[in-house]
């Protein structure tokens, strides 16, 4: 039995391959301190040797990715460990960074993650414009004074709680509010339009 592809070539189906595709993906491996090794590289990246793998040999990675599942909600707990090809696939999950591993390895997959989930809380709202669909935010962070852009529509600024707010900048970057009731009242008036 053969299909038309997009390309429009004939390709044979293979129920059987299609299966064992998804129950490896569907299958979880929780990774601990008793069956993986993480390793800082000398890029500064981190690489996993896990002791025996799923056909019971061992398996080397020379570079993974570290994924929180619960970035906002639970950033330490069931984090993904990933191969860093553009369509990753996930190697394994920590359940629990402060019980399933040591503190040197904690140490080094918290600083990958906060690399990649880098995000200052404002600290203080020196002015917000708006102008043609835009809003200009100058504003001072726990890492300096910044001032950034954002759409004006419902994706640039999510409430993550009652009070905790996440703002995207046109950039992709992210920066938090962790409480806006504790921002003075000309801040809150600023910003307004987004609550």
């Amino acid at each position: 039995m053969g299909f038309k592809n997009f390309e429009g070539a004939d390709e044979e189906f293979n129920l059987e391959q299609m299966e064992a595709e998804t129950e490896a993906m569907l299958r979880l491996r929780y990774l601990t301190g008793d069956n993986a090794t993480f390793t800082r590289t000398a890029g500064g990246f981190v690489s996993l040797d896990i002791a025996k793998g799923e056909n019971g040999e061992p398996e080397h990675y020379d570079r993974v990715r570290v994924v929180r599942s619960f970035p906002f909600t639970a950033p330490g707990t069931y984090i993904s460990i990933r191969t860093t090809e553009e369509k990753s696939k996930e190697i394994g999950i920590i359940k629990d960074l402060a019980k399933d591993v040591s503190k040197e390895t904690r140490k080094m997959l918290e600083e990958q993650m906060n690399l990649r989930y880098f995000t200052p809380v404002i600290t203080k709202i020196n002015d917000i414009k708006e102008e043609y669909g835009h809003a200009y935010f100058d504003v001072e962070t726990t890492e300096g004074p910044c001032k950034f852009v954002i759409y004006m529509n419902s994706s640039s600024v999510v409430s993550l709680s009652d009070v905790r707010l996440m703002i995207t900048d046109l950039d992709g970057n992210r920066f938090e509010i962790p409480d806006y009731t504790t921002l003075s009242a000309g801040e809150l008036k600023k910003l307004d339009l987004f609550l």
